[in-house]
């Protein structure tokens, strides 16, 4: 098979790398990729969001299949436009996509069918937000409605904290026109855990658990990003808690999509949080997550494009997901001042030394080549990942990889997995 992969990050890479692997792949292209997914595939110069383009270029190479990695041309729609044209391609339609589009829809859609999440209210103006503010209970959760790529959450302690959230959400339009509407949120507390899961629009399969880290600091400090490091399994994702979240939320999910006429193929992500009162949803993404991916599918035994091909032709059911008995773990790093204020450019040294090491990857995010040399293109690098017999050995597997890669204004968070000593 020809298959195109849509997208450029540490995401797509680790997709590419599963997909190569495949016995069906035969040849492999992304659009637009990056310096380190050139080692499996074609890149070529197509933006995610240039659906003309790339359905174009799907056409004149007679792509069999098609994967899309970043949310944006999910929700804007690509499936459909490939569709329309009998392409091949794997992800939810953007009728589907927007349970992911739209923070107040999914809210909604929990909240009509009895799936377990924190209460909320919706809000189109700041003046509404404000003043239900007033009233509220601390600390309390802001979220921007729309996509904001993993950091349109405020988590506030107080009232003037919480003004002036709805103040950068809504009003200084922080996160674009994620904020048009707001979402006010109860506070949960527990652990987090993410569960990414294969779907074609009737049954739900989920992979193994993960869970990441969104703040830019240790010990959980600083700003929201796309997620500085995540572990794979999380020793707090239980058998109950796995029974429980297949009826009330994975399926429950489905049904609920199918019931609105909104059938979802691809990948949902389940956001979860394990509180007192049992699992309950954070929020759901429509595609694979970034980091979660990087550790989720090295661990994965089965032939990923077979999996995609039952989910686009309904056959999910005749598949039975197999993953390693062991643990991955992956350290991102960084360019000094993500998520704010980072420069570009600087050379990546030591990327020779995960070849031909087993269990070891450095998944490229933020990087380009220029002439001979890859360097650093962005905030989140490189993520680096490791696997070992349990978590314990796999977070001192991926620590001691990232001492063999060097730039300058290199940053990572130090305690990635340092849930695991707590389990």
């Amino acid at each position: 098979m020809k298959i195109l992969i849509i997208g450029g990050g540490g995401r797509e890479h680790a997709i590419a790398y599963k997909v190569a692997q495949s016995k069906l792949t035969d040849q492999l292209y992304c659009a637009p990729g990056n310096a380190g997914m050139e080692e499996y595939a074609v890149c070529v110069d197509i933006g995610v969001m240039d659906f003309e383009g790339l359905a174009a270029f799907a056409q004149k190479e007679k792509i069999d299949l098609t994967i899309v990695g970043p949310d944006d041309p999910l929700v804007a729609g690509v499936v459909d436009v490939f569709e329309e044209r009998n392409l091949r391609i794997f992800g939810p339609r953007k009728k589907a996509a927007i349970i992911e589009g739209s923070k107040a829809f999914s809210k909604d859609l929990m909240k009509k069918y009895n799936i377990p999440t924190a209460a909320y209210e919706t809000f189109d103006t700041p003046e509404a937000a404000v003043s239900y503010l007033e009233t509220s209970a601390y600390p309390v959760v802001l979220k921007a409605d729309g996509l904001a790529l993993g950091k349109g959450v405020l988590i506030c302690n107080t009232y003037e904290e919480a003004k002036l959230g709805v103040k950068t959400i809504m009003q200084d339009k922080q996160f674009g026109a994620a904020g048009d509407r707001l979402v006010v949120e109860e506070f949960m507390t527990g652990r987090e855990v993410s569960v990414l899961a294969f779907c074609d629009g009737t049954n739900v399969i989920p992979m193994t658990s993960a869970q990441d880290h969104k703040r830019a600091k240790d010990g959980d400090q600083g700003l929201n990003t796309g997620g500085m490091g995540t572990f794979s399994p999380s020793p707090f994702y239980t058998k109950e808690v796995d029974e429980f979240c297949k009826q009330y939320v994975y399926q429950a999910t489905m049904d609920a999509m199918k019931a609105e006429g909104r059938d979802f193929t691809g990948i949902l992500f389940f956001g979860l949080m394990l509180t007192d009162q049992g699992p309950k949803v954070l929020e759901y993404n429509a595609r694979f997550g970034d980091p979660e991916t990087q550790v989720v599918l090295p661990r994965m035994k089965n032939d990923i494009v077979e999996v995609f091909e039952a989910c686009i032709d309904g056959t999910l059911k005749d598949i039975k997901l197999d993953f390693e008995d062991n643990a991955a773990v992956c350290v991102i790093l960084a360019s000094a001042g993500y998520p704010e204020q980072y420069e570009k450019g600087f050379v990546i040294n030591g990327l020779e030394s995960f070849r031909e090491k087993e269990g070891y990857y450095a998944f490229h995010a933020g990087t380009k080549k220029t002439e001979d040399k890859i360097v650093t293109n962005g905030g989140r690098v490189l993520g680096i990942t490791a696997t070992g017999k349990d978590l314990k050995e796999a977070r001192k597997n991926a620590y001691q990889a990232t001492e063999w890669v060097t730039f300058e204004n290199k940053y990572m968070r130090n305690d990635i997995g340092r849930a695991i000593d707590e389990a």
